[in-house]
């Protein structure tokens, strides 16, 4: 015996139990019997039967002969009948389930140790011990596909419908029409041949799943490109060179968006010229950064009062003039001293402090 339980009478449905049974059976019987059901026959008057040409194409997959029982023929399915009377009094009864899963796992269970287990009434044998697999025909190496698939619109929420609830996607895939194909314990959602999330199936109706995860992702890629809107913008008002300077504060630890908004608060109050030119000014110095422009820009505003001379008590020496000083040779000086000072490095050994006699090198005595 073999027994599943389903939320479904779907086609693709009837066809997955079929496929488990002979999974779990590890084989397939040359002919299979089935009472009426749509779902296998079209149509029967007296001898003749037309089966569903999708059910057809399932017993060619499986290499089975499908047969369909006579009308109001019940000796022809008399075994049937007392198998399903007995799983509802020695199963059903007194047990309680959380979900699908839950029911055909303890489905399962009950098979292998009552069901299969027992002295059949009729044969006076176990069925398991009855039972011969080697009489069956093998399972195709190539197991064909026959999860419920849909085709469903990705709106602008994420959210495409199927089975009446709503699945997430990536926000790339926004205004598409993507692939949904499900069974019955999980979702799966495809772009052609690739697929995009899995979800495990939920019988309800009117929930949703994913929001969460795709819905953070779709804000972290609003603020990147509105972030990227932003610097291009800035780029347009205080030039190209801007963009040079965006990435050396890119590679620093502040935060990227704060300084692009306070570089375009200094914008509006000291206008972009000025702070171009303090960019440019950062820029030399690698100064890196909104506070530096701010400075630069703050010292230029500030009005610096120019000093008056200095006026001594003595009139006269007020009145004293001086011949204007060149500090060129000062400067040469200094700067010879400095290359002297490097060519003649003394060694780690030796003190580089100046005898208490001598003047220091490159000093000049008083």
């Amino acid at each position: 015996m073999y027994l599943e339980f389903t939320h479904s009478q779907s086609f693709e449905t009837f066809v997955r139990c079929h496929i488990h049974a002979f999974e779990a059976m590890a084989g397939i019987a040359r002919e299979l019997w089935f009472d009426n059901l749509a779902t296998a026959v079209a149509e029967h008057q007296g001898n003749l039967v037309r089966f569903n040409p999708r059910f057809l194409a399932f017993a060619r997959e499986y290499g089975f002969v499908p047969r369909a029982c006579h009308v109001a023929a019940a000796w022809e399915k008399g075994k049937v009948e007392r198998a399903i009377g007995y799983v509802r009094q020695n199963f059903w009864p007194l047990r309680s389930f959380s979900d699908l899963g839950d029911v055909n796992a303890r489905a399962r269970k009950w098979l292998d140790e009552v069901a299969n287990k027992r002295q059949h009434r009729e044969t006076g044998q176990a069925p398991d011990q009855r039972f011969q697999p080697e009489s069956l025909r093998p399972l195709p190496l190539l197991l064909p596909d026959y999860r419920d698939r849909t085709d469903a619109f990705v709106h602008k929420d994420l959210r495409l419908s199927f089975d009446g609830n709503r699945y997430c996607v990536p926000p790339r895939y926004v205004g598409r029409r993507l692939t949904v194909k499900a069974d019955a314990s999980s979702v799966a959602i495809y772009d052609q041949h690739q697929e995009i999330v899995r979800y495990a199936r939920s019988w309800q109706r009117g929930q949703t799943f994913g929001a969460e995860r795709f819905q953070k992702e779709l804000f972290a890629q609003m603020a990147a490109a509105q972030g990227s809107a932003a610097q291009q913008r800035l780029i347009t008002l205080l030039g190209p060179e801007s963009e040079h300077y965006l990435r050396r504060l890119a590679d620093t630890d502040r935060s990227l968006t704060r300084q692009v908004r306070e570089l375009f608060s200094l914008i509006r109050e000291y206008g972009p010229d000025a702070v171009a030119g303090a960019l440019a000014k950062a820029h030399g110095a690698r100064a890196f950064g909104a506070d530096y422009i701010a400075n630069i820009l703050h010292q230029q505003q500030v009005r610096r009062d120019v000093q008056p001379p200095l006026r001594l008590k003595d009139p006269e020496l007020n009145e004293l003039t001086t011949d204007p000083l060149s500090l060129a040779e000062y400067d040469a000086f200094i700067l010879r001293s400095r290359k002297e000072s490097c060519d003649l490095t003394p060694p780690e050994t030796e003190s580089t402090q100046p005898d208490d006699d001598e003047p220091p090198t490159g000093s000049t005595p008083r």
